[in-house]
């Protein structure tokens, strides 16, 4: 019974290290680490959450590149 519970929580953490390896890859791509790029999203106000972002990085490459642009 403990176990399903662990779980559960153990998959949230998962997923939110595999977002950011995503961002962090996407971001060294221009030139930026994860923690600069992430400060630079919340200075500029763009309210997307770390799945859209990996989202983005992964399948929309160019919607990534526009965002780095915005916040450069």
């Amino acid at each position: 019974m403990t176990y399903a519970y662990r779980d559960r929580k153990a998959k949230k953490r998962d997923f939110r290290s595999l977002w950011i390896v995503r961002i962090n890859a996407a971001a060294h791509e221009y030139g930026m680490t994860y923690s600069t790029f992430m400060g630079k999203i919340h200075a500029a106000n763009i309210d997307l959450n770390r799945k859209v972002l990996a989202d983005l990085a992964l399948n929309n490459p160019e919607a990534f590149k526009a965002i780095v642009e915005k916040i450069k």
